[in-house]
């Protein structure tokens, strides 16, 4: 990977990379893409709450997802001409999932409270978030949503801790 996204005009990303780049389109939201791209990583969450699935099985998830993720943000956003075009919410939908790790017990509860958590600390991109963004290509799209999911999971365990909910 390099840092330039130098964008090629006889090259468009893959097929495959918009898809997995906008979350199977999610990014293409007229308005909040980042929102949308979030929801569209809860769009299983019924499916694991009632499988009984383990909140820390998301991160497994998430490392599976890692490389396809740094890859396919970096080619839609070469193709694109911009370092982190809104288009681009594969790195939301990781955060999302890192946040959702963090809760105790997944219900519908503890989803929300990830969701609206690490959409907080996605905006806010406290440090070292904010300095993540900086790391070059797929790799700095990715890095301070994931930093931001880790926020919001840290904060929803210590709610779980506390028996908050």
């Amino acid at each position: 990977m390099t840092a330039s996204l130098e964008p090629s005009p006889d090259r468009q990303a893959s097929p495959l990379a918009r898809v997995i780049g906008t979350w199977f389109g999610c990014g293409y939201a007229p308005f909040a893409p980042g929102t949308f791209g979030s929801l569209g990583a809860l769009v299983v969450a019924p499916v694991w709450i009632w499988s009984g699935w383990h909140p820390l099985l998301l991160l497994a998830l998430t490392v599976v997802f890692l490389v396809p993720a740094v890859w396919a943000a970096e080619h839609v956003a070469r193709a694109a001409g911009r370092k982190d075009p809104g288009m681009v919410v594969v790195d939301e939908v990781l955060g999302t999932w890192v946040a959702l790790a963090g809760a105790l017990t997944l219900n519908w509860k503890t989803t929300l409270a990830a969701f609206a958590l690490f959409r907080l600390f996605d905006i806010w991109k406290p440090w070292p978030a904010r300095q993540l963004e900086h790391l070059p290509g797929g790799v700095g799209i990715v890095a301070d949503d994931l930093m931001a999911g880790v926020y919001a999971a840290l904060v929803l365990f210590a709610a779980g801790c506390f028996n908050f909910y």
